[in-house]
């Protein structure tokens, strides 16, 4: 499959995920740059063993992961608010408004295993395949996750 399908096809998911990382869209747009040129590179090396956009998940998490880890990103700070992420979310999502800030509020381990579980429809196995985890693991952060989606849209702790 060539780059520009799979941009075509997987182009806007690549794109939110990178956001939900990111949390800015200059950022986002950067790693979703750089997460299809490293597929291109290494389109040859792609086996077929998870779909594709599994494959890209796992790239654009990976790019995510390598910019959040930079020192320059470390030093500088984030741009925008939580809120403004609000502004990402599909139409029907807006009105969830609530459940997106909790969402985007979570440890990063949780908040990584439910938008690829929710937003990117992809199961555990996929899940546990992009981010070099147990099948196991994957379903406890699932589960905690929602725990503490439950308590923070209930009031009991603070999105």
């Amino acid at each position: 499959m060539m780059v520009e399908e799979l941009i075509d096809l997987y182009g806007d998911d690549v794109l939110r995920l990178c956001l939900a990382y990111l949390g800015d869209r200059g950022l986002a747009e950067d790693a979703f740059q750089e997460t299809f040129l490293k597929a291109w590179r290494s389109s040859d090396r792609f086996r077929g063993e998870s779909s594709p956009k599994t494959w890209l998940c796992a790239i654009a998490v990976n790019t995510c992961r390598d910019q959040l880890r930079s020192r320059w990103f470390r030093m500088w700070r984030k741009s925008q608010p939580i809120e403004s992420l609000l502004d990402l979310a599909a139409p029907q999502e807006a009105d969830n408004a609530p459940l997106v800030k909790a969402v985007f509020s979570l440890p990063g381990m949780y908040r990584e295993v439910v938008l690829l579980y929710y937003d990117q429809n992809l199961n555990t196995q996929e899940i546990a395949n992009v981010l070099h985890l147990s099948v196991n693991t994957v379903s406890t952060r699932l589960r905690r996750a929602r725990k503490q989606l439950e308590k923070a849209l209930k009031g009991e702790i603070e999105p």
